[in-house]
């Protein structure tokens, strides 16, 4: 029991207790104030802040709790799940996600295993308790999806999927055809994080160029009969974000923006982590060839995990969203 109360009180330092305890008191103050609710949206962000620090100091209060109940047993396991956020710790890890998920090489196969990539991750956002909504979403011609992005909200949200970025391969019997021969299909998911302040980031009007045009997916007469949904290209970086989740075209603006400023804001971090890995020689070039995961499902059934070695004799759970295993192993590479 003295080793795990040791734990606790390295856990309270790791996740900085004392400091969130004093960080809690001065949300309470601001809230108090009446001027900061004139600024819905920064009201807003402060309710989220605490609601956030309040649950991680309510769950390292439950430590104590635990050892006055001499219960060793669910205290380690407690303790565990604590000191597995020590791995979130990165500049962004408690942020929300843009996730998004592409068809890659196989056609229509690779389309139906992308939609199911997609149920997978929508299933463990589900068990995470995380709210979920689609941004945008091209259907495949026969089957499954095209491409599709999500936009995820949730504590550490970007810290737990941030790793599952990368090419996802598929090896099954296929479908879609009469001799059911065995079929390779790819799709490659990114994640970036939502950036609520993106000072760094400075995006010009003229470089902008807007196009609407109206949805095709729900939300009523408004999307069907009004051109709500929203493509916002960056002219300089080429990037193109489309936005149809929202049913008014001032929404959806908003969000494409905020979401062009995530994608700008990951590429120079990533530029920088490239040129540090560079310098160590630890640098790959992306590609197709570059798989992170291999999901097999004929002739045996096996996912595998290339980075991290972790495997399953079970994809049909792991399709069901079961990612916990593979997830935890890729946030601590």
């Amino acid at each position: 029991m003295n080793e795990l109360q040791e734990r606790i009180e390295q856990l309270k330092k790791s996740l900085d207790f004392e400091g969130n305890k004093k960080r809690t008191e001065e949300i309470k103050k601001k809230l108090e104030d009446e001027s900061v609710w004139q600024n819905w949206e920064e009201g807003n962000k402060l309710s989220k802040e605490l609601s956030s620090i309040e649950k991680e100091l309510e769950d390292i209060d439950m430590l104590d709790l635990y050892v006055g109940e001499n219960d060793p047993e669910t205290l380690e396991k407690e303790i565990k799940k604590l000191e597995f956020k020590t791995y979130l710790s990165g500049k962004n890890d408690k942020n929300d996600a843009v996730f998004s998920i592409h068809a890659g090489q196989g056609g229509t196969e690779a389309m139906d295993w992308t939609g199911m990539l997609l149920r997978m991750y929508l299933m463990y956002a589900e068990k995470k308790g995380w709210k979920t909504s689609k941004i945008h979403e091209i259907q495949g011609d026969e089957a499954g999806v095209k491409t599709v992005t999500l936009e995820i909200l949730g504590d550490y949200a970007y810290g737990f999927l941030k790793k599952e970025a990368g090419t996802h391969r598929l090896v099954r019997q296929s479908p879609f055809n009469a001799d059911s021969l065995r079929q390779t299909s790819f799709a490659l998911v990114e994640v970036i994080p939502i950036i609520e302040e993106t000072e760094d980031i400075e995006i010009k009007n003229e470089d902008l160029e807007w196009e609407f045009y109206r949805s095709g997916g729900k939300g009523g007469q408004n999307v069907n009969k009004v051109s709500t949904a929203v493509r916002v290209k960056h002219k300089p970086s080429g990037l193109i974000v489309e936005c149809q989740e929202e049913r008014f075209q001032g929404k959806n603006r908003e969000k494409a923006l905020k979401i062009l400023k995530s994608k700008l804001y990951q590429i120079e971090e990533e530029k920088s982590l490239e040129k540090e890995k560079k310098l160590k020689g630890e640098y790959k070039t992306p590609g197709w060839g570059n798989q992170i995961r291999n999901y097999v499902l004929h002739p045996y059934k096996l996912v595998k995990d290339l980075r991290t070695n972790i495997e399953s004799t079970n994809p049909e759970g792991v399709l069901s969203g079961n990612l916990d295993d593979f997830i935890e192993a890729g946030v601590k590479l």
